[in-house]
């Protein structure tokens, strides 16, 4: 009975209490409450003391700087102000002070505790951003960003957000598979928007040197110049990769001199034979041409899985070399890592610091790769990274539960954020300490080429892309639920300045496609669900289709794109119009070659530098 009592009494509590709760508060309680809640970002302010009132972004605000660095970080921030519909806000200097309504940006180098990217913002009756470096002060910016994005008041209060690592990045293998300018450029403002500092690119940069190699999918100078550009104004470093030794197909597949043989005189097309000088020359003459375009501080030459499907044994070249270079108890894997460290001297003299992949690291090698080698550890092989730290590398976490994989395996990012995953916790072992961690980045891998669209990709990436972002920041668990924390991403939006690459230009319906040389074909166009068309004509969908295959996609310029029974699971049907000259070009989502009119009339492949592409002028039905 006393029990009873008891439980009878709590319950009338409770009773009241939500009774209380649930009646209708005054509009003061209701503000109040509203200027005491931390304002929402991605990733969670690291700490937030409320005030009273709020800040408002208003006609007649202004952006005052007076440094030159202020000024970058104001001017970057007029833009995205005018790109997120906040109209044109003038970048002043006002000698460090503001009037109410202004954002006033400050560097002060003094600042030692907010670090090389924190950042303190105050906000009332103005707006303060400041950071001890440019690249604090700008991230600051970020954070104002994202609260403009869910309103124009901002409550009043104070913060000051430092991150727990300082590299926080995104892994992108625009290798083989092509990769559009757009959708890169995308990526860096949502990897700024969220406070992500390093993008890695394995990609092929058109070589001048060596023409031989310049096989689909590459890209120009001048198009890497702009992503980079763009880069450098959102303070992401975009460091380069061309893997070697392994996964050199790219590169040397018309190189049978520098291709690996094994003991049965058989070619290996994608490993290169790093016992001749001229594999090295070859090697360090790409790096001097991507120099010229690329301007991170580190060089990554990935050797991954230079064995893959193979093994040592059956190259007695490398144990030659080896034993030549370093006695008679050298290994096959010592060449191996004598050509890492030949790189690193290479990049070093270049002022670059080199990054490699850690699967190689088996421990059979007796030379060590030299120090200062940044080891990004994705696959738990035997030297485990705390056996890494202890020899003093540097490690970064790319693991394989970070990993997106065109047509394969997708992170289970609502999985790591209830075990509050953090850079911490490698493939094979957690350690207690983040101390020799750099951070952590996701990777894309494009393993099935036509397994997935760009736009599927990016719909894919973002909940992973905020996971790291907020896991390497700060809290990697700010949300009691996953829900909660997803729902922190609905709130922030997307980064000012991102294109709509799901947007088709035509409403669906009956065209004439016709060239200005008189070349044309009916068909119908469709939206996928994805954002882009297919081009049904009355024999069927438009697709490509033969030539050679790279990672499943035919990749070889001057295939053929025909009518093919329309299948809506079949991506190499799918179809980007691109606008150029009053008119649109046909790109192919997968393989990213426009289409061009063969000298029969038929529709071949090329990528846009090779061949003219063809421009199409549609007439609706």
């Amino acid at each position: 009975m006393a029990e009873r009592r008891k439980r009878r009494l709590r319950f009338i509590g409770f009773a009241a209490v939500f009774a209380l709760l649930a009646a209708p508060a005054p509009a003061s309680a209701v503000a109040a409450q509203q200027e005491q809640a931390v304002p929402v970002t991605v990733p969670a302010l690291s700490n937030w003391t409320p005030e009273s009132g709020s800040y408002a972004l208003r006609p007649g605000t202004r952006l005052v700087a007076d440094s030159r660095s202020e000024r970058r970080v104001a001017d970057t921030l007029a833009d995205d102000l005018k790109a997120a519909g906040h109209g044109s806000v003038p970048v002043v200097h006002g000698g460090g002070a503001g009037r109410p309504g202004d954002i006033v940006i400050q560097v002060r180098s003094t600042r030692r505790s907010l670090g090389a990217e924190g950042y303190e913002l105050r906000s009332g009756a103005r707006l303060s951003v400041t950071g001890a470096t440019e690249t604090g002060a700008f991230y600051g910016t970020r954070t104002v960003l994202q609260l403009l994005a869910q309103g124009d008041r901002i409550p009043a209060g104070r913060t000051v957000d430092v991150p727990r690592y300082k590299e926080r990045g995104v892994g992108v293998c625009a290798c083989y598979v092509h990769i559009s300018l757009p959708w890169l450029e995308n990526l860096v403002r949502e990897m700024a928007y969220h406070k992500l500092d390093q993008l890695l690119l394995e990609l092929k940069v058109k070589s001048a040197a060596h023409p031989e190699a310049n096989t689909w999918g590459y890209y120009t100078q001048d198009e890497m110049r702009r992503l980079v550009a763009l880069g450098d104004k959102y303070h992401v470093e975009i460091i380069p990769e061309i893997n070697s030794p392994g996964h050199m197909d790219p590169w040397i597949e018309n190189r049978p001199d520098l291709q690996l043989t094994d003991s049965d005189g058989t070619k290996q097309p994608a490993r290169l034979d790093v016992t001749q000088p001229a594999a090295f020359d070859y090697y360090t003459s790409l790096m001097d041409e991507y120099a010229q375009v690329f301007t991170a501080s580190s060089w990554h030459m990935g050797a991954d899985e230079y064995m893959l499907g193979s093994d040592y044994s059956k190259y007695p070249q490398m144990l030659r070399y080896a034993q030549e270079k370093y006695g008679a108890n050298a290994t096959p894997q010592d060449a191996y890592i004598d050509f890492i460290n030949r790189v690193q001297a290479y990049a070093a003299s270049k002022g670059k610091k080199l990054r490699i992949w850690n699967d190689g690291l088996t421990g059979a090698n007796t030379v060590p790769v030299a120090p200062g080698t940044t080891v990004e550890h994705w696959l738990n092989v035997t030297e485990k990274p705390s056996q890494l730290i202890a020899e003093g590398y540097p490690l970064m976490n790319a693991g394989y539960s970070l990993y997106l994989v065109r047509g394969g395996f997708h992170s289970d990012t609502k999985a790591l954020y209830d075990q509050s995953w953090d850079p911490r916790s490698f493939e094979g072992e957690k350690l207690t300490s983040s101390h020799g961690i750099t951070g952590a980045k996701i990777s894309l891998w494009p393993d099935n080429g036509r397994g997935e669209t760009e736009n599927e990709v990016t719909a894919d990436t973002e909940p992973a892309l905020r996971h790291l972002a907020q896991a390497t920041w700060g809290d990697p668990h700010p949300d009691a639920t996953y829900a909660a924390f997803t729902a922190r991403g609905t709130g922030v939006g997307h980064a000012p300045g991102r294109r709509d690459l799901t947007r088709v230009p035509v409403p669906d319906g009956t065209y004439t496609f016709r060239t200005a040389g008189g070349s044309s074909f009916e068909a119908t166009v469709q939206r996928t669900p994805d954002g882009y068309a297919t081009v049904r004509t009355a024999d069927g969908c438009l697709e490509v289709r033969g030539g050679k295959l790279t990672l499943n996609v035919p990749l070889q310029p001057g295939v053929s794109a025909t009518p093919q029974p329309c299948d809506a699971t079949n991506t190499m049907q799918r179809w980007e119009l691109e606008s150029a000259a009053g008119g649109f070009r046909l790109v192919n989502a997968i393989t990213q070659m426009a289409l061009s009119v063969a000298d029969d009339g038929g529709l071949v492949q090329y990528p846009p530098d090779q061949h003219r592409p063809a421009t199409w002028h549609l007439t609706a039905h």
